[in-house]
């Protein structure tokens, strides 16, 4: 049996991340090389995405790309999930498909290709229902100090714009022994920051204890020593409960930042999504009792059926609510969930006028509430150094990796930087969308 140098691509969310580091640990585990160089790489696995239209182009010009290098591929994730036959059909170099819930059969598919040059390995479950409790070994993709622990995969919800239930099967929980012990792990390789990852995280718990678990998770999590920062990413509104945030609130470690796509505000384009009604309630709820929290929320713009008037609210709702971090999407048609088959389709250029203005509108909301930091102290997780500006590059509590804020610092002679380290640093200066600042003694 050859021995194959793989190379990797990991596409999507943060979800595919930890599924692609996973299938590395295994590969690596299992003795078969693994090169982050795509030019040495023999064959490639590539997680791929298929959430919404533009994922999915980006998903095959990379199988394009790379098959166009030579290169022999094993394709992982949504896209081999949801559209298997015609990725046979269409990339000859395709030598295995992989399925969402399939990843830790990877060894084997590889073993299996790496022996036989004519075979071509599917493993990809019609339902992608099973889900592993091991703490599997894990090949960070990334750098710094923070990785994701995702602690379920599916979802049960019925939203009808969303493919997820159909591409990575129903809600299942991973135990709070195995998250726990998997969390400890990445603490003792270094790791500063747990990022709690799932499709709805407040659901957790309720498939495998019968009652919401986060709470009882964070709490566990919150004991372990040398770990920083607990971030939880995916709340859904009608599970965000008094018990939940009242343990963000009291838990040190936990940041205060609630994640929570809201994805409309008029109570007619949520029915017609099959999302909970009345949003301004669960914000009020998240103030009234984590004061201190800034939130992040997303919006979905161009919804079947979504008149001017309906944009008009969600403009004024934003502007009323002044998110501290948000993100804005155009509707996405696909023919596979029910959305793609309401009528009322609203055309792409108007999708893009709506979702133009809703940021413009929230560059200046982002701007104000940056000033209003100039002169604080904030703990700050270096993670890099940028060159041309020559700062050191960190986030705040309140900034997830790759979607929020990035604050520059400036080390001094009497109070250096350390990278992987939480600096206490003065903001100087403030962008929309970033911040500027001195460490200072702690």
């Amino acid at each position: 049996m050859r021995h194959p140098k793989i190379g990797v691509v990991s596409l999507g969310c943060p979800k595919n991340a930890t599924d692609t580091e996973v299938m590395l640990g295994l590969i690596n585990q299992a003795g078969f090389p693994v090169t982050f160089d795509q030019d040495e790489a023999d064959m490639c696995l590539v997680n791929t995405c298929s959430f919404i239209g533009e994922a999915r182009k980006e998903s095959v010009q990379t199988l394009v790309e790379l098959a166009d290098q030579g290169k022999e591929l094993i394709i992982a994730g949504c896209l081999a999930q949801h559209f298997k036959d015609e990725l046979l059909s269409e990339i000859p170099e395709a030598r295995a498909l992989v399925g969402t819930g399939d990843i830790h059969k990877i060894v084997d598919v590889l073993k299996a290709i790496a022996s036989d040059s004519s075979l071509r390995v599917v493993e990809v479950s019609e339902t992608p229902n099973d889900y592993s409790d091991e703490v599997l070994p894990r090949l960070p993709i990334g750098v710094g100090a923070s990785a994701y622990l995702k602690i379920a995969e599916g979802c049960d919800h019925a939203c009808t714009f969303c493919i997820i239930p159909m591409l990575r099967g129903k809600f299942r929980s991973r135990s709070i022994e195995s998250l726990v012990s998997e969390a400890r792990l990445l603490v003792k390789s270094g790791v500063r920051e747990i990022i709690l990852v799932s499709q709805d995280s407040t659901y957790y718990g309720l498939d495998i204890y019968q009652r919401p678990a986060l709470a009882e998770l964070l709490e566990r999590l919150n004991e372990i020593e040398d770990l920083a920062w607990i971030r939880v990413m995916y709340f859904y509104p009608t599970e965000t409960s008094v018990e939940i945030l009242a343990a963000i609130q009291r838990l040190e470690k936990v940041v205060k930042y609630i994640d929570i796509p809201l994805q409309h505000s008029h109570n007619e384009v949520l029915k017609a999504m099959h999302r909970p009604l009345n949003p301004e309630k669960v914000v009020r709820r998240i103030r009234e009792m984590v004061p201190e929290a800034k939130i992040r929320s997303t919006f979905i713009v161009g919804f079947p059926g979504e008149r001017q008037e309906h944009f008009e609210h969600l403009m004024q709702f934003i502007e009323e609510q002044r998110f501290d971090r948000l993100g804005v999407f155009t509707y996405s048609r696909q023919m596979e969930v029910p959305s793609g088959h309401m009528s009322e389709q609203v055309n792409e250029r108007l999708k893009k006028s709506r979702r133009s203005q809703l940021m413009r509108a929230q560059h200046k909301i982002a701007r104000a509430l940056n000033e209003a930091m100039v002169g604080k102290e904030i703990d700050v997780l270096i993670e890099g150094y940028d060159d041309s500006k020559e700062l050191y590059i960190g986030r705040s509590q309140w900034d997830a990796p790759e979607i929020d804020n990035l604050v520059y610092v400036r080390e001094t002679e009497d109070n250096l930087v350390e990278m992987a380290e939480i600096a206490r640093v003065r903001v100087d200066e403030a962008k929309p969308y970033d911040l500027i600042g001195t460490v200072s003694s702690k």
